[in-house]
C-alpha cells in the first residue's frame, strides 16, 4: 500500500510541477515587461496634443470631484478617480478651456489611483498648478456657474453618496444645461438624478444617457445592491429616455444635444472630446494611447469575431497587451472560457 501512495504522491508532484512550468512558460512568453508603460516624470510638456493646443482662451469648465473618502461602513474606498479627471482636464486645457476643480466641502477631495496610467495621468499630477487646484478645490456652495461654459462630472464610487439630492450641484446644473455643456463620465452621472431645470422640466426627462452599468457594478462588488444608496443604471433608467448599455469595461460615449455621459474609465477621453464639440470646437488632433487602440480590438471583437479583430490589430498601432489579458481574466471570471481562450490569443498575436 505504501507503494501506491508513494507512486500516487511522485504522479501528483509530477503533474504539479509540470503545471507550475508549463504556467512560467506561458508567462514568459507573454513578453510582458516589454509593452509601453506610461512615464512617472511626464509633463503637460510632453504631451503633444498639449504643446500644440489652442492658445487662445475659449472659457472656463467647471470639474466636480467627490469629497467621500470611505463608504460601506468605511471598508471601501471612495473618492474620485485620478484617470477621469487627467485625462479630461489636458482635453479641456489643449482646447483653450481653463479647468477650475470643485468639491461638495471643498479643500482636498480623495483620489483613488487606476493602475496603467499613461502619459497624460503623470503629467497631471506633476503639474504645479493642478497640485495647487487639488490642494484647494473649490466648495461647491461657492461656485458661481455664470463663470462656467460647461460642468464636468468626475466619476468614483464617492461620486454615488455626495452628488445625488445636492442643492449646489442642481443650482449649478440649472444655471449651464439651457446654455452649456453638461458632462459626466462613470458614477459622475449620478450628479444628474432628480434635478429639474429652471422651466420646471426635469434634466433627463427625454434624454439619452449611460454610466456605470450594473454588470460592471456587480462583477466588482457582489454586494453593491446592499453598499450603494441606488443602482446607478436602474435610476439613470428609470428618469430618462434610456440607459444605453455598452459591453463591459469599454468605451461608451452617449451624446444627447449638449448632455455628455460616459459608462466608464475608459470613456473619458470621448466623453471629454464630445464635450468639447458640443461648445462649438472641433477637438486638437490627439494621438490614441495603447489603451484606446486595445478597447477598439475589443468592441471590434464584440461586434464582429475574432477575425476581424485580429485583422484590424496587425494592421492598426500598437494595442496594450495587458488590457487584453485583463478583459481574457474577467471572461474566465464570468465562466466564458471559449471568449477568455480567444482574448488571450488577441493579446499575443
Amino acid at each position: 500500500m505504501w507503494k501506491i501512495i508513494g507512486w500516487t504522491a511522485g504522479v501528483v508532484l509530477g503533474l504539479f510541477l509540470a503545471l507550475v512550468l508549463s504556467g512560467w512558460a506561458y508567462y514568459e512568453s507573454l513578453d510582458l515587461e516589454a509593452e509601453t508603460r506610461g512615464n512617472p516624470a511626464a509633463t503637460a510638456a510632453d504631451l503633444d496634443f498639449v504643446r500644440e493646443g489652442v492658445r487662445e482662451q475659449r472659457g472656463r469648465v467647471l470639474a466636480v470631484l467627490s469629497s467621500t473618502a470611505r463608504f460601506d461602513q468605511d471598508r471601501r474606498q471612495g473618492g474620485y478617480e485620478l484617470t477621469e479627471i487627467s485625462r479630461a482636464y489636458w482635453v479641456f486645457t489643449a482646447n483653450g478651456y481653463e479647468v477650475d476643480l470643485a468639491s461638495p466641502r471643498g479643500g482636498t477631495p480623495p483620489q483613488t489611483l487606476d493602475d496603467g496610467l499613461v502619459d497624460a495621468d503623470y503629467a497631471f499630477l506633476n503639474d504645479p498648478a493642478v497640485r495647487s487646484k487639488l490642494a484647494d478645490t473649490i466648495p461647491l456652495a461657492e461656485v458661481d456657474p455664470s463663470k462656467y461654459d460647461a460642468v464636468y462630472f468626475v466619476g468614483g464610487k464617492g461620486a454615488m453618496f455626495d452628488f445625488p439630492g445636492n442643492a449646489d450641484i442642481a443650482r449649478i446644473v440649472r444655471d449651464i444645461a439651457p446654455r452649456g455643456v453638461v458632462g459626466a463620465v462613470c458614477h459622475g452621472p449620478a450628479a444628474l438624478l432628480d434635478i429639474t431645470l429652471a422651466d420646471g422640466s426635469p434634466l433627463l426627462q427625454g434624454r439619452r444617457v449611460t454610466g456605470f452599468s450594473n454588470a460592471e457594478e456587480l462583477f466588482l462588488i457582489k454586494e453593491a445592491r446592499a453598499v450603494f444608496p441606488f443602482m446607478l443604471q436602474e435610476s439613470l433608467a428609470q428618469q430618462s429616455a434610456g440607459f444605453v448599455e455598452g459591453p463591459m469595461y469599454l468605451d461608451n460615449t452617449v451624446v444627447d444635444g449638449r448632455l455628455v455621459t460616459g459608462q466608464n474609465p475608459w470613456s473619458t477621453w470621448t466623453v471629454a472630446e464630445a464635450m468639447v464639440r458640443a461648445l462649438g470646437h472641433e477637438p486638437v488632433a490627439r494621438r490614441t494611447t495603447t489603451e484606446e487602440v486595445s478597447v477598439e480590438l475589443l468592441a471590434t471583437y464584440h461586434a464582429e469575431g475574432l477575425e476581424k479583430a485580429v485583422d484590424r490589430k496587425l494592421a492598426g498601432p500598437r494595442a496594450d497587451k495587458l488590457l487584453l489579458l485583463m478583459h481574457a481574466l474577467v471572461a474566465a471570471m464570468q465562466g466564458n472560457l471559449s471568449e477568455a481562450w480567444e482574448l488571450q490569443r488577441l493579446a499575443r498575436i
